[in-house]
């Protein structure tokens, strides 16, 4: 730090000195034209040492951004002319431009990323696919102040090689027209004479060559990628939707809306994972687990005594119920009453527009792929030889394991060894490294002590070795973090230890659609495969697996695959909320302490206690919190993390006001009812504003009410 404020103050000397004492004055086309000759001669007696001073004046200059480069690139013409001219000014200039660079990225990246971060996220992930066009467009055309580029492009984060080696090739054209036309000095009156509106338009159009060449051979490549296939002269659809869960019935719903000829195509159940295996059966779990609680921890309310007796037959029936009830919203009979053909059966794309099912094959203008993911079973050895479930079979379960053993740390694994303990199982839940990796620690700490106080054993840093029956009791090998392995006795095993997308069997392989390490398939921003007609969405196209992001998706997947040749729209992730539902809830929207850290970004936090709440203290739910990241000295907020009952529904004030870009201030100033746990949010914005009061502006209203009370006195 120290450092960068000696060169701050370096930089700041040099630019007074240059100002101070008018050395602008020896920069001018006047001062080149009355020394013209001088200079001529100069270079004849003293070749080299003439061009080394002349280099290092450049240098200099367009290091340091000081005015006069215009006329530094004439004196190269009308000094060495044009073929020693061109290659000194070139490199003279690309070097101080690099120094610039440097400059800029030493002395104020940092802070601006801290500052900034989250913003500039976008513009650094475009440089990095497409920040050599960029840098190279902004050079063929001298309109646009170079030191400006400079100091600009030493904030973001492409390499230095690059930015150097770009700006030689891209100043080139600029520079020999400058430089040639210092050789017809006499002829210059003023500046502006050298650029002509033509020039300016051939350097624009020169500008724009490398995009209409990029433009020209992602073509080609298109339609040498489509050359394979036959294109049908008409299509049977305007969309097939592969996979009727979220992501997959969203996509059909505006489909039909829009009154295009839709197919949507479920080889199982309508719905999905969520609908069936995933957020309605677990919230109905949970909700059964969280009365049982309840009814344990009724003498908090005043109630003396209770007895509370279940059916763990029952609950799982209810479970099944729940599912029944809403199934009617995802069903056949519903998505075929909004226009919707929907076939049951395995389908695979046989071509970028032909989709086989059934032994049937249609055809399709656009292909919208939605095949969720499936639960990641472990590779422990002897897994197979043992009672285990993942969460998409745990839901056949009639009897209550007495002893289970959770696999996992994450939202699924914590929610359900929670609710499971209520049950009065014996939970274990073994994480190889910490619970909830994605929040902070002060919600994790909250949970896992919550956990605890249900009964659940928790064993993080703890790795599966094994699984292994003994006759008829089964065992898992652990080890833990001092090295010693553990045997652990189970009546039933749960994998809850991540979700992998579905992406085979559906004829990406032979279309050659390319997958990621994680399995995902490879989209573009508007959601498309390789085959600009072919889109994927939900899980199967991450980064997210989340039901409403999943929906989120579908909407632009399903536009972009009908009204594309009309407009395309860049899927939106900038607020993207999600809720661990254990008791308390975990709840987020934005950035992360831990994240914004990592990032760089700087922020601060405003935290409000539950604690502190009426209506918590009136429900016996007094724990948690509400934390809230905002841009320092700024309302404008970066991200939300709540912990505490009823945190899911807590964060929605927040993710709107995100999304429209309303500031805690706003938030402030909005009535909430009392006494509600809404409140928490207004009184997390009013912390906020009691920290950043202005205090002078306190103090001299002190002093008018101190002035007012002597007013009164006198008058009494």
């Amino acid at each position: 730090m120290k450092r960068r404020w000696g060169l701050l103050i370096l930089l700041g000397l040099l630019v007074g000195l240059f100002f101070s004492f008018d050395l602008g004055r020896f920069f001018t086309l006047e001062t080149l034209k009355d020394q013209h000759e001088a200079l001529q001669q100069a270079y004849r007696a003293e070749p080299f040492l003439v061009t080394g001073i002349f280099a290092a004046v450049y240098i200099v200059m367009a290091a340091l951004s000081f005015p006069g480069a215009t006329v530094m690139t004439l004196a190269g013409g009308a000094i060495f002319g044009v073929w020693v001219g061109v290659p000194v000014v070139l490199v003279s200039a690309t070097i101080g431009a690099t120094l610039a660079f440097w400059t800029a990225r030493y002395v104020l990246r940092d802070a601006v990323q801290r500052r900034f971060g989250d913003r500039l996220e976008t513009i650094n992930k475009g440089l990095e696919q497409d920040g050599v066009f960029y840098l190279f467009s902004l050079r063929l055309v001298p309109v646009f102040p170079f030191f400006l580029i400079n100091l600009l492009m030493g904030l973001t984060s492409i390499r230095s090689t690059t930015f150097f080696w770009i700006s030689l090739v891209g100043m080139l054209a600029g520079t020999a027209a400058y430089v040639n036309a210092g050789t017809q000095l006499a002829a210059i009156m003023h500046l502006s004479d050298v650029m002509s509106p033509a020039l300016i338009i051939s350097f624009v159009v020169l500008a724009l060559f490398p995009w209409i060449a990029r433009w020209g051979i992602g073509l080609i490549k298109i339609r040498r990628l489509y050359a394979r296939w036959i294109k049908p002269r008409q299509f049977d659809r305007n969309l097939i939707v592969i996979g009727a869960g979220a992501a997959g019935l969203v996509s059909a719903y505006i489909a039909a809306a829009t009154r295009a000829k839709v197919t949507l195509i479920e080889s199982h159940k309508m719905g999905g994972d969520c609908l069936n295996y995933g957020c309605v059966p677990s919230k109905a779990l949970i909700r059964t687990a969280t009365f049982l609680q309840q009814a344990k921890n009724a003498q908090s309310l005043g109630i003396a005594q209770t007895t509370v007796q279940y059916d763990f037959a029952a609950v799982m029936d209810r479970i099944r119920r729940v599912i029944k009830t809403i199934e009617p919203h995802d069903s056949v009979e519903r998505y075929t009453q909004l226009g919707v053909e929907v076939l049951q059966g395995k389908a695979k794309m046989t071509s970028p527009w032909s989709v086989e099912i059934n032994g049937q094959t249609l055809t399709t203008r656009a292909i919208v792929i939605a095949t969720g993911a499936r639960p990641v079973v472990s590779k422990i050895p002897g897994l197979e030889s043992v009672r285990y479930y993942t969460s998409d079979t745990l839901w056949s379960l009639t009897e209550r394991p007495n002893r289970l053993i959770v696999l996992g740390g994450g939202p699924i694994g914590c929610e359900l060894a929670q609710a499971f303990s209520r049950l009065d199982c014996q939970v274990t839940q073994v994480v190889r490294s910490d619970c909830l990796p994605r929040e902070d620690a002060d919600a994790v700490a909250l949970v896992k002590a919550a956990l605890q106080a249900d009964g659940v054993t928790l064993l993080t840093q703890t790795e599966a070795l094994r699984c292994e029956k003994e006759g008829d009791v089964q065992y898992l090998t652990a080890r833990g973090t001092d090295g010693k392995e553990i045997k652990l006795p189970f009546d039933a095993l749960l994998c809850a230890i991540g979700r992998v997308p579905r992406t085979e069997g559906f004829g990406l392989e032979e279309l050659g659609i390319p997958v990621s390490p994680q399995r995902t398939i490879e989209t573009n921003a508007w959601l498309q495969t390789i085959y600009p007609n072919i889109y994927a969405c939900g899980d199967v196209a991450g980064p997210y697996q989340l039901t409403h992001t999943a929906a989120h998706q579908a909407w632009y997947a399903s536009i972009n695959a009908l009204f594309s040749d009309f407009k395309r729209f860049k899927v939106d992730y900038s607020v993207i909320p999600w809720t661990t539902f254990t008791d308390p809830e975990v709840a987020r929207v934005g950035l992360s302490e831990n994240e914004a850290k990592a990032r760089n970004i700087a922020f601060e936090v405003t935290r409000f206690n539950l604690g502190d709440l009426d209506r918590a203290i009136a429900d016996e739910a007094a724990q948690g919190f509400v934390k809230v990241l905002t841009v320092p000295g700024k309302d404008r907020i970066l991200g939300v993390s709540i912990a505490g009952a009823h945190a899911s529904d807590l964060l929605a004030e927040f993710v709107l006001a995100m999304k429209h870009g309303l500031g805690l201030n706003k938030i402030l100033g909005t009535i909430h009812t009392y006494p509600t746990w809404s409140e928490a949010n207004k009184y997390a914005a009013g912390e906020w504003k009691r920290t950043h009061a202005p205090q002078w502006l306190l103090k001299l209203v002190k002093k008018y009410h101190t002035k007012q009370r002597g007013k009164e006195s006198a008058t009494d």
